[in-house]
Parts: C-alpha cells; structure tokens; sequence
C-alpha cells in the first residue's frame, strides 16, 4: 500500500501561492531567497523516495513549464516518473508517463493507493489537496515553513468547520529559520 504525501512550501500565515515566482501575484517568488543547498538536499530526497507525482492542473502546468527543460537528478526524476493530474480541463499530456483524471479523482487515488510501491507525492496543487485532505486520503504532510509573513494569498489550510487534528511527526530548523516539518493526520 502506497502513502500519499502533501508537501508545500507555506509561509509562516499559511500562504503557498507562487512560490517559484509564478505570475499574478504580488509576493511571486517568495521562495528564492531563503532556498538554501541543504532544502535543495530535503527536497531532491523526497522527490527521488517517490513512485508517483500527483498534481492538480495549475500545478501541472507550472511543472511542465519548467522541468523537461531542466538537467539535474531532480528533473531526471520527475520527468520519467509516473505523474496523474487531476483536471476537468485537460484531456491529454505528452509528458512522459503521465495520466489525465477527470471525474473521480478520489476514487482514482484510493485505487492507487492500494497498489504496491513508493509515496505519492502531491506537490503545491491547492484545491486537489483540500479535496484530498477532506477525503481522509493524506497520510502526511510535509511543510517546508518560510519565516515570512506575506499577508495576502491563496493559502494552503482549507477553509473549513470541522477540525483537523494533526500529530507532529518531525521538525527541523535549518539555519536561515525555514522548518521542515512532517504532521500525519490524526484518525
């Protein structure tokens, strides 16, 4: 059985949109500055210790905009691994080895989860990861925790009424005040 990991660069109030300094927003690129080798290192592992990318549209389109371009392990990792995308709009990729889910796409990945393998990894993609979370289907969270405040902007924690405890598994700081922290949902 496969886990299902969420991981999202967020700032301290909770913002994950543009991270990597995509368009539209006024803080894009809020990430760069304080990207240190040693998250480089956090992230090259959790990448490689994956089986499948799992990514709504948006998120999709921002990676296929930039990693078949690239030359490093990160890009030769996610450019042959297994990649589903959720989306109501895309009927087709010709990335490799990659899957398009329309409807169903939580009963498309509690099937996938049933299968023998490494992590699912679910990077950014904000509205398949609230309805993932709502689903009962995440088994961790990975947060890497940017020490800023950015005041406005899509955030990663869905708006909700009902609670959702969190067990904290792991917690690192790294020098320049970025935490890599791990929570699993508690059931």
């Amino acid at each position: 059985m496969r886990k299902l990991i969420i991981t999202e660069f967020i700032s301290l109030d909770g913002v994950m949109q543009a991270p990597g300094g995509e368009p539209g927003y006024a803080h894009s690129g809020w990430v760069g500055p304080l990207f240190l080798d040693e998250l480089g290192a956090y992230k090259l592992e959790e990448q490689l210790a994956a089986d499948v990318l799992l990514l709504g549209r948006v998120t999709y389109e921002s990676f296929y905009g930039a990693w078949p371009s690239r030359d490093d392990a990160m890009a030769d990792k996610i450019n042959t691994m297994t990649k589903v995308v959720a989306s109501t709009t895309l009927t087709s990729s010709d990335w490799h080895d990659t899957t398009i889910v329309g409807d169903g796409v939580l009963g498309h990945v509690a099937a996938l989860k049933e299968q023998d393998g490494g992590p699912i990894l679910v990077a950014g993609s904000r509205t398949l990861a609230h309805a993932l979370l709502a689903g009962g289907l995440v088994d961790e969270i990975n947060l890497q925790v940017f020490p800023l405040l950015l005041g406005s902007g899509l955030r990663f924690y869905p708006e909700t009424e009902d609670l959702t405890a969190l067990t904290l598994v792991s917690s690192r700081a790294l020098e320049n005040g970025v935490l890599l922290q791990t929570y699993a949902p508690s059931r």
